[in-house]
């Protein structure tokens, strides 16, 4: 197989090891580009957790660091755990209560990429001297005629990360390597099987890192304590009461399962009113929307929106992408009007505008 090298040499890149195969990957495709490379595992488990972390795998589980040393052995390469526990409870899960408390639906991953394993590794690779930071994410970067960085789509559709990655500033991107998103998952795979990985078959992780039992409702009950919201009314958007509901953390838009609500038909949520402390119910079209409203933008591959401009968005990460016209409404805001109907469109989710290949931009939506 063909390796794709790069032009640079011993330049100093900190490989974000989570002791997966595709980080794994990276720092081997990195060492043979000629870099100096060196591995670290980010420390991200609280104590109060520990026990349950020991428990079950993922990015931020004890035997991430386990099988990263063991990779970074294999290849040769110096390798650290730095400790990011104080930025991770700040930034992704406090913030993750906090949305669900005021009835939105945050993602975790983006907040975790933007403020984590980029800012703050970022900051601390650089001040060691490092040139780079890389990643195992499938998406590639590229600095477009236009000067500014991009993520473009990886190579494979089925992997493609580009989605939790909108959120990185010019200046991330500018120090960042993304050496997994010119292959596809099979050939990463067959990779670290040819040269030997100890992580070459270890399945990927589904689940947020923190909640691996997925249960959300129950980790923001445990985190939230004397503020976990009340049991309150099931109501149509007309203010009819259907029904008692369990809190509003347990919902999000367009849920149908587990409202325990006997309509004799299939029904959704389809808004959450913290300040009354209703889940708003309605019938399958009322899910639809031809419109959203997004704010804290961030731009990447364009400048910042000055007039109308026909893109394509993604208002969840497994959502195709549907298109739209975007058009500014006022500092820091953007209109997005779609094409065809979007389903569920979840205040607190990103939406995140694309041209051809390349991320333009994105924001969160109000």
């Amino acid at each position: 197989m063909e390796i794709k090298t790069g032009t640079k040499k011993k330049q100093k890149v900190v490989v974000g090891m989570s002791g997966g195969v595709d980080s794994s990957v990276a720092a081997w495709l990195l060492k043979e580009q000629g870099y100096d490379v060196i591995g670290v595992t980010m420390r991200i488990w609280q104590e109060e957790g520990l026990e349950q972390i020991e428990e079950n795998a993922g990015c931020c589980g004890l035997s991430a660091v386990d099988d990263a040393r063991r990779v970074a052995r294999h290849l040769g390469i110096p390798y650290y755990v730095m400790n990011f526990t104080k930025e991770f409870r700040e930034r992704v899960m406090d913030y993750f209560v906090e949305e669900y408390l005021h009835g939105r639906t945050p993602n975790p991953c983006i907040a975790c990429n933007r403020y984590v394993k980029w800012e703050s590794l970022l900051e601390r690779s650089l001040s060691i001297g490092a040139d780079y930071i890389a990643t195992g994410h499938y998406a590639r970067i590229e600095r477009l005629p236009n000067g500014r960085y991009a993520i473009r789509h990886s190579v494979t559709a089925a992997k493609d990360q580009t989605y939790a990655l909108y959120n990185l500033t010019q200046n991330q991107l500018a120090h960042t390597l993304m050496p997994v998103g010119d292959y596809t998952k099979e050939e990463i795979r067959k990779m670290a099987e040819e040269i030997g990985l100890p992580v070459a078959k270890k399945p990927d992780s589904q689940e947020i890192c923190f909640i691996p039992d997925n249960d959300y409702a129950g980790f923001i009950d445990r985190e939230a304590k004397e503020r976990v919201p009340a049991p309150g009314n099931f109501v149509r958007a007309s203010g009819e009461v259907l029904g008692i509901h369990k809190g509003i953390t347990h919902y999000t838009i367009g849920q149908r399962k587990g409202l325990n609500l006997a309509m004799g038909h299939p029904v959704f949520v389809t808004g959450i009113r913290p300040e009354t402390n209703e889940v708003v119910i309605g019938e399958g079209q009322e899910v639809y929307a031809t419109e959203l409203s997004c704010h804290h933008i961030n731009y990447m591959g364009m400048e910042a929106l000055a007039k109308p401009r026909r893109v394509k968005a993604k208002i969840r990460y497994a959502h195709q992408g549907t298109f739209c016209t975007i058009e500014p409404v006022g500092e820091d805001r953007i209109q997005c009007h779609f094409e065809e109907p979007v389903r569920a469109v979840t205040p607190g989710q990103a939406v995140v505008f694309y041209e051809d290949d390349y991320v333009l931009g994105g924001g969160t939506i109000q």
